[in-house]
């Protein structure tokens, strides 16, 4: 089954979280997409973990809250993170799990059955997803996939939080060079992040490697640190 999975990556306001959809066995997507998660290992090599390493023992939803029970107390301390660095990992098990449940339930880090802290983050009582504009990247491409094969034409969707819902999107080749350009409205702006559609005609580009870009629009001129992106390699016959 296809599932969310939350990783971080560098935006103008600082680490923020990015989704990629990966398949995992339906067993238990659960334990699956939190291993994938604490690994870093995303496909979108801009991608990586708020986690310095190991794992969790288990991951369960009871119906009320999600359980996460750690091996020992080796995450109970924030170590080599940041107070923010530490916010943002536990943003990024919440993010995840919620994401892959469907459910907007609370998180609770466990170690031997009590409650614990993780990374210095009290989660006794659970902890609820962030607002996802102080956690989220503003711009996040669902397709194509990194490395995807496109031929013709293809479906360019995510979600932004872009002025005036304008998202632009550019394709590069690996020099830099615009290639073709454009935009796509979102369905919304400013609140949250809403999701975004567009159809791109690539029949006139040379086969090869190319970069999409979507990115928020930015009527600042760069004031304000520029505009965020995401990007995926794409392979064009």
């Amino acid at each position: 089954m296809a599932v969310p999975v939350y990783f971080v990556g560098d935006t103008p306001q600082g680490p923020r979280l990015y989704r990629e959809f990966r398949t995992v066995e339906d067993d238990n997507p659960l334990e699956e997409a939190v291993a994938l998660m604490t690994a870093g290992d995303a496909e979108d090599p801009d991608y990586r973990t708020a986690y310095p390493g190991g794992s969790f023992s288990s991951v369960s939803f009871d119906g009320d809250r999600f359980v996460v029970e750690v091996p020992d107390d080796g995450w109970m301390a924030p170590g080599d993170l940041s107070e923010d660095e530490a916010t943002l990992a536990l943003q990024q098990l919440v993010y995840t799990v919620q994401g892959v449940q469907q459910e907007r339930a609370p998180v609770e880090v466990v170690l031997d059955g009590q409650a614990t802290f993780l990374f210095g983050e009290d989660t006794e009582g659970g902890v609820s997803n962030a607002d996802p504009l102080d956690v989220l990247a503003l711009v996040n491409v669902t397709t194509p996939e990194e490395g995807a094969p496109v031929s013709g034409s293809f479906t360019a969707s995510g979600v932004a939080s872009s002025f005036e819902a304008t998202v632009p999107w550019q394709i590069l080749t690996g020099s830099g060079d615009v290639e073709l350009e454009g935009f796509a409205t979102a369905e919304g702006w400013m609140d949250k992040l809403y999701p975004w559609e567009t159809e791109i005609d690539v029949s006139s580009l040379d086969p090869g490697l190319y970069t999409f870009v979507a990115r928020t629009d930015d009527p600042s001129g760069g004031e304000g640190g520029g505009p965020t992106e995401d990007t995926k390699v794409i392979d064009v016959s």
